[in-house]
């Protein structure tokens, strides 16, 4: 495989309400990112993805965009904006913006023109349907954030598709004016000078023909999520190859799309190095190891993860993708708790169980996403009230479960607690100071009640910190090129508490030993890798590997990498 600057990043994610806020209004801004990009560099990340900072009306955080080419003004200006993208790149640092274009804002122009008229111009630059002859709903889809995902226009009489929130009308890629109106403000974006695109539910941007209804998942819901006819639609790649001729092979960029419901043969096709039209794709398969499978709504349906599935799936990803496409990597984002919280034991090994997860992102096959805390190991947050979460798939969910489905208050706090994305929306613990020194005003969403115990301030100078850990882990796959490179092998695939594989590079091998508990499992090294002679690379523990790798007993969350050949 080609070497690529793109394989060899570290990605950060910022998403700006919640990083650092600069004026004291209480909502994390461009100046503050500015105040913290030294904290970046040190920490070693050479790519920026920066969540949405378009102008919004913020129904869903920023990714409800009513001026793709303006900047939201608590987040400040264009300005502001380009003194960011300087100072980044200043410091080797690249920035991939959020491309959110499977809908926009219901005050987005071109929506405000298209819901005047049945005639007007811009009418097809959106999905709209006339009503069943009962004056229902055209089909029966549910909207990701709970609800029919039509809405009615009483101007016009008829609904539009809204798959997210009523305010985020989807726009009709049928539409050539429309392609050409998203290929030409993302040629704006990368003349300006960023690196790349995280592009947003992607993969949803073609639907089947004749919008037929979903089939029944859900026997007690009216609605039914219906991803088989609102994702890989059939015009999926026709569309991608055109953004790919007229926009993106025309810069040296990096391309992620988010691709929820997407087999691994078809990652294999989008991502194919030669023919493909994307770098790589986030995938969600290992998203749902601990929900109901292939639905949304299951995510607030938990169960306990088992080990031996989240390695068959991490499993089949990398082998799938092996020497055709490319994977990302990633157990946390601003769509997902916090994976201490979920993955590890944020209670009694905090501090094992963040480092032992950081080593599997980071010595595995693709590129790691670093989520903003996450390498302070950040954990979920427990908010009594509902009215304290400013999520808008929490508050629908919290209202559907409670009067539709007659849940209890307190069972559905619980999943909240447990899957809520307002769990990694809350600001950055900073300091031990008021408000973790995010704001000096009133955060726009409490801090976690926690960040006196965890903050930057408090590990930057401990060499044994969460934060030490990952600068460690992210120089070892600057410096080793098998980290990056070297293929993946699975080893004691039915271990219910070990996760065990190797990295080959050319005679060099790497050998990462996890503990994904809080036990203390006996690992014997395998007989095929019984010629295997390293040296301790790193690990998770102070005193590091005091027994021969032959044999050992590993202690709670222990993560161990050996390298040699």
């Amino acid at each position: 495989m080609k070497r690529k600057w793109w394989k060899e990043a570290v990605v950060y994610q910022i998403y700006p309400r919640s990083f650092k806020d600069s004026n004291g209004d209480g909502i994390g801004d461009i100046r503050g990112i500015i105040e913290k990009v030294d904290y970046l560099k040190e920490l070693g990340i050479s790519v920026v993805w920066l969540s949405p900072v378009y102008k919004s009306p913020n129904d869903d955080n920023g990714y409800d965009i009513s001026g793709y080419q303006e900047i939201m003004g608590e987040f400040g200006t264009l300005d502001d904006w380009d003194d960011l993208l300087t100072a980044l790149h200043d410091r080797g640092i690249k920035l991939i913006m959020d491309l959110v274009v499977n809908h926009t804002s219901d005050e987005h122009p071109w929506f405000v023109e298209s819901r005047k008229s049945k005639d007007n111009p811009y009418r097809d630059y959106y999905i709209w349907q006339d009503a069943k002859p009962d004056g229902s709903e055209p089909n029966n889809w549910l909207s990701f954030f709970s609800g029919s995902a039509w809405e009615y226009d009483e101007g016009t009489e008829q609904y539009f598709l809204h798959l997210f929130t009523k305010k985020q009308p989807d726009l009709n890629w049928e539409n050539e004016r429309v392609r050409n109106e998203v290929f030409d403000m993302m040629t704006w974006w990368l003349d300006r000078g960023i690196d790349g695109f995280r592009m947003d539910v992607i993969n949803n941007i073609s639907k089947t023909p004749g919008l037929p209804d979903g089939s029944v998942k859900d026997p007690k819901s009216k609605y039914q999520f219906a991803p088989e006819h609102f994702a890989n639609g059939p015009r999926l790649r026709e569309y991608l190859a055109e953004m790919r001729d007229k926009v993106l092979n025309h810069y040296d960029i990096m391309t992620v799309g988010e691709t929820a419901f997407f087999p691994v043969e078809d990652a294999c096709d989008i991502t194919d190095e030669e023919n493909g039209y994307v770098n790589m794709v986030f995938q969600f398969e290992h998203m749902a190891v601990d929900g109901k499978p292939d639905t949304h709504a299951g995510k607030w349906d938990t169960r306990q993860w088992k080990l031996q599935e989240l390695k068959q799936i991490m499993t089949k990803w990398d082998k799938g993708l092996e020497g055709v496409g490319w994977n990302s990597l990633y157990l946390n984002n601003h769509d997902q708790p916090r994976q201490v919280s979920r993955f590890g034991d944020d209670k009694n090994y905090h501090e094992e169980s963040a480092k032992l997860l950081a080593t599997f992102l980071h010595t595995m096959h693709g590129t790691p996403y670093v989520y903003q805390g996450e390498e302070l190991g950040m954990t979920n947050v427990r908010f009594e009230k509902v009215e304290d979460y400013r999520d808008v798939e929490i508050h629908n969910m919290y209202h559907d479960f409670t009067e539709k489905r007659g849940e209890s208050h307190e069972t559905v706090m619980e999943r909240i607690w447990t899957k809520g994305r307002d769990n990694a929306r809350t600001p950055i613990q900073w300091d031990d100071s008021k408000h973790g020194g995010f704001t000096k005003g009133t955060p726009w969403i409490g801090v976690n009640p926690n960040y006196r115990d965890i903050n930057a301030k408090q590990q930057i100078d401990d060499p044994n910190s969460i934060l030490n850990y990952y600068k460690n882990l992210i120089a070892l796959r600057k410096k080793h090129d098998i980290l990056v490179y070297g293929t993946y092998d699975l080893y004691l695939e039915e271990h219910e508490e070990l996760y065990v594989y190797t990295r080959t590079l050319g005679d060099e091998k790497v050998l990462v030993v996890l503990n994904f508990f809080g036990g203390t499992p006996e690992f014997v090294l395998p007989k095929e890798l019984e010629d295997f002679n390293g040296e301790r690379l790193v690990g998770n523990y102070k005193d590091g590997a005091t027994q021969p790798l032959e044999r050992m007993t590993l202690r709670p969350y222990e993560a161990l990498v050996f390298k040699g050949e």
